[in-house]
């Protein structure tokens, strides 16, 4: 997800950052050296870096490098932000592979011949994974690569509602009222693709015990103008799989004409290795399409994203365009055209050096410590809200346990950790459970027992000074946090102009939505 960015005016480009400094000039005269023994001993290091325009003037490459890097150091490590899924660890020998590809445009099929071909692979080895059928000479299911599941949900969603309109089109019936179900806890680039496609979104709400779709709940609010189901394989909230069979079952029962699109985005890489036997995928007949993330669970440096149809009965011929571009034919159905090649041949090389067997010790290792957190959190009075023993994500969801009367809250943990370089989020949950706080730990492959064992000791000592603290100390403990020392309370890019919107479940709600 990119942030929108509002370009500040002229008189916010010249206001200094403390009142009463307009006239102070200290900045080097051009007779200083540029370039000295010490990139610190050059005049950019005592001038502010460029703003808001591009400069007149060069700069060395090695000052230009050495000053963004100091920039960049006030970021969080990757490596602790366990708010996030996306993968932050690759081999060096795949991080050579992919830096090599960095100039390749992907989209140049005529160029790169054999970086196609390797897209290709990957998608048949990601569409067998979920069970693609293949029996048959007729079995011919259709893939492709993008920049991540955010457009491969656009794209499902464009080939679900192009279908629907065909089918009301041919029986002479009215179109223009599509709609989409789906669970409240759905991630937000589904609201978008609704939003933006304009498709009615029809929500089955959460509960305070439920964090998942209610299948029967789900099938009733399918009628005539429905293009689809939409199941996540992984929650963003909870890790929880929604029950895709009992979906899919009821649809057959009830002879209802309704396809199913699963959100593995984050699950699609981890189920198939750690519950093979649990029915989601192509299996099932009314699965039509899946996306998956490969920078989550497919272990690939963001981004790409992957999305299979079931057959080319599911993707429209109109959304395929035929192209010929720089000398070679080729159909493409994508919402970027030029991109890199280097992620997708990151996914290659993960999928031929991991095979089943690595993807499975990856995955298992996760699952055991996700359980190992579980249960040390729990002796702590936490209570968990996502599912262990790999019938969930390899992450853990809990909150404080509202029978202890804590005088703190699940946000005030998370301002904790923070200051030990923790990214542990706390969430509101989805509309109709939005009174709900949780905090959540996504356990990926960089995260070891031996870096477990240090976050539980850091949250036993985070609970330890909250309880020393009174009631309002805490409270202007977070306060200040939120305003001074958090991305969101320091952003200023956002324009007035779209704050207080009330169009998203956000909006509407209050509903947080959890990080991806």
């Amino acid at each position: 997800m990119v942030h929108l960015a509002s370009v500040p005016n002229d008189k916010a480009t010249k206001t200094p950052l403390v009142k009463g400094m307009e006239n102070l000039n200290i900045e080097p005269n051009d007779q200083e050296d540029e370039v000295t023994a010490s990139v610190y001993g050059s005049r950019f290091a005592a001038e502010s870096l460029p703003l808001h325009e591009m400069p007149e003037r060069e700069m060395p490459k090695e000052v230009a490098y050495r000053m963004i890097k100091d920039d960049l150091s006030l970021d969080g490590n990757p490596m602790l932000n366990l708010a996030s899924f996306v993968t932050t660890y690759m081999e060096e020998e795949v991080e050579k592979l992919m830096a090599e590809a960095l100039p390749k445009n992907f989209i140049d099929y005529e160029e790169y011949p054999q970086t196609a071909d390797i897209q290709n692979r990957c998608v048949s080895m990601i569409a067998r994974m979920f069970n693609a059928p293949t029996q048959s000479d007729d079995d011919n299911a259709m893939g492709t690569s993008t920049v991540g599941s955010s457009e491969a949900i656009m794209l499902g969603t464009l080939a679900m509602k192009k279908r629907w309109q065909n089918k009301r089109k041919a029986a002479g019936k009215d179109y223009s009222k599509p709609n989409i179900v789906m669970n409240s806890a759905v991630q937000v680039c589904w609201e978008k693709a609704a939003r933006y496609f304009e498709v009615e979104e029809r929500y089955v709400f959460c509960t305070e015990d439920r964090y998942v779709i209610d299948p029967e709940e789900a099938v009733k609010l399918v009628d005539e103008n429905t293009i689809g189901i939409c199941a996540i394989i992984g929650t963003t909230y909870t890790g929880e799989y929604e029950d895709v069979k009992a979906i899919n079952d009821l649809l057959i029962e009830k002879k209802i004409d309704c396809p199913i699109h699963v959100d593995a985005a984050s699950g699609g890489f981890v189920a198939p290795f750690v519950v093979p036997e649990l029915p989601w995928d192509f299996r099932l007949e009314k699965v039509i399409s899946i996306n998956v993330s490969g920078h989550k669970y497919g272990l690939v440096y963001p981004g790409v994203g992957w999305i299979v149809w079931r057959s080319p009965e599911y993707l429209p011929k109109e959304l395929v365009f035929n192209i010929n571009y720089l000398g070679a034919d080729q159909a493409s159905f994508t919402l970027n055209f030029s991109k890199g090649a280097s992620q997708v041949i990151g996914q290659y090389y993960q999928m031929i050096r991991l095979g089943k067997h690595g993807y499975r010790s990856i995955m298992m290792n996760l699952t055991r410590t996700a359980d190992y957190l579980a249960a040390n959190l729990e002796n702590l009075g936490f209570l968990i809200m996502s599912k262990g023993g790999g019938k969930g994500l390899p992450l853990v969801a809990f909150r404080l346990d509202p029978k202890a009367k804590h005088h703190y809250d699940e946000f005030a943990v998370a301002h904790h950790l923070r200051e030990r370089g923790w990214v542990v989020p706390a969430y509101t949950m989805a509309p109709h459970s939005e009174k709900l706080k949780l905090m959540r730990v996504v356990v990926r492959e960089d995260f070891s027992r031996s870096r477990c064992d240090t976050l539980i000791n850091d949250i036993k000592l985070s609970l330890d000074t909250l309880k020393e603290m009174d009631a309002e100390t805490v409270k202007q403990h977070t306060t200040h946090v939120k305003h001074h020392s958090t991305a969101s309370g320091k952003s200023k890019h956002n324009h007035p102009h779209y704050k207080n919107e009330k169009h998203s479940l956000q909006g509407k709600h209050g509903k947080t939505h959890a990080i991806c």
